[in-house]
Parts: C-alpha cells; sequence; structure tokens
C-alpha cells in the first residue's frame, strides 16, 4: 500500500511540474510576443516620426523657395526699375550734350560774324586813309621824291598796307581786267582803241576785298 501510494504521489507531482513548465512556456511565449509588439510599435513611431520630419522639411522647402521665388521677382522689378531711369538719364544726358554742342556751335559762329562785322567797319574806316597816303604820294614832285619827308610817308604807307594784308585784305585787280559787277562799279564809259569793249580802262578808287568778300567795289571808267 505504501508503495502504490508514493507512486501516485511521484505521479501527482510530476504533473504538476508538466502544468508549471506549461504555465512558464506559455508566460515566455506570451512575453516575447509582447516584446516583438513593442519593437513593432517603436519601428512605426520611428516611421511615423521620421515621415513627420520629412513632411515638415518638404513643407519648409517649398516654403523657402516660395519665399525665394517672391524676393527673387521683387529683385526683378528693381532691376527693371532702376535700369529704366538709367536709360532715361542717358538719354537726358545725350540731349543736353547735343544741345550744348549745337549751342557752342551756334555761339562760335555769332561770334565770328561778329568778329568778321567788327573787322569789316574797322578796315571800311581805314581805307580811306590808306587813299589820302595814295594822293600825297601821287602828289609829291619828281625831285622831292628821294627826300627824308617823302621816304617817311612812304615806309608808313607801305607798313599800314602791310598790316592790311595781314589781316587779309587785298587790293581788287582792275584795270585792264574784264568788267565784273561783284568786284567793280563803273561809273563812266571811255573809249579807247588799245582795250577791248568792257574792259576796265582806268580806276577811279581802288577796290578792297576782305576774307574774299568785298568790303569796297572799285570806282572804274568801262571801255564802250
Amino acid at each position: 500500500m505504501a508503495d502504490e501510494r508514493n507512486v501516485e504521489e511521484l505521479e501527482q507531482e510530476t504533473t504538476e511540474q508538466e502544468e508549471q513548465d506549461a504555465a512558464d512556456k506559455a508566460a515566455d511565449t506570451e512575453c516575447s510576443g509582447s516584446t516583438q509588439e513593442c519593437d513593432s510599435c517603436e519601428e512605426e513611431a520611428e516611421e511615423a516620426g521620421t515621415e513627420g520630419e520629412d513632411a515638415e522639411a518638404e513643407e519648409s522647402q517649398d516654403t523657402g523657395k516660395e519665399k525665394k521665388g517672391f524676393f527673387s521677382k521683387k529683385k526683378d522689378k528693381k532691376e527693371e526699375a532702376y535700369k529704366a531711369q538709367i536709360t532715361e538719364l542717358n538719354d537726358k544726358v545725350m540731349r543736353q550734350m547735343a544741345e550744348f554742342e549745337n549751342f557752342r556751335k551756334r555761339t562760335e559762329k555769332e561770334k565770328s560774324a561778329m568778329f568778321e562785322t567788327g573787322a569789316k567797319s574797322v578796315i571800311e574806316k581805314i581805307l580811306p586813309v590808306v587813299d589820302n597816303f595814295e594822293r600825297a604820294l601821287a602828289m609829291i614832285p619828281e625831285e622831292d621824291k628821294e627826300a627824308p619827308f617823302a621816304d617817311g610817308l612812304n615806309k608808313i604807307y607801305k607798313q599800314l598796307v602791310t598790316e592790311l594784308e595781314n589781316l587779309g585784305v587785298k587790293p581788287i585787280e582792275a584795270i585792264g581786267k574784264e568788267f565784273d559787277p561783284n568786284l567793280h562799279n563803273a561809273v563812266m564809259q571811255v573809249e579807247n582803241d588799245e582795250l577791248e569793249s568792257g574792259t576796265v580802262a582806268q580806276e577811279l578808287q581802288k577796290g578792297y576785298t576782305y576774307r574774299d568778300s568785298v568790303i569796297r567795289y572799285s570806282m572804274v571808267a568801262v571801255v564802250q
């Protein structure tokens, strides 16, 4: 009887041990599954966080691009405005320079014309003095032409004529030349067998030109 009781107790202990092992194994399995689930959750959380960060980064990049595009357009508009202003200022400067150049040329032309007018006025007043010198020299008798007075008078006359020539004043050739209404002023007609008709036979008053313009016409007698 004692042996049977021992066998039953042993079987009961074995059964209880198996049940305990089975329970421990089940507990280990549940723990392992729970750990895997935790790891999966963490991975999903990490993936979600990464996706969120990527989305925020993309959104930030898009915002940055929009801001950059806005400032770029604003900068382009400013540059276009500056270029237009520079072009306008350059046009104004060019017009002012052209106007100034025209003004300078016009002023120089007016000054030259005023100088020419003033010079002609002075020369016209000097020419009668030259005529008087010529008349005085013509009135000197042949025996007195070598006298100091006559020599001094002749030298002053030549000096005056030379200075007039340096200014561009030249006498008009008349005697023996064909009558030219642009240079000569015919006051009378004469007969002369040695000269052809229309030729200047006599010069009554000498004419002069100043820089290719007549300042005084020659008073002449023309052959009929």
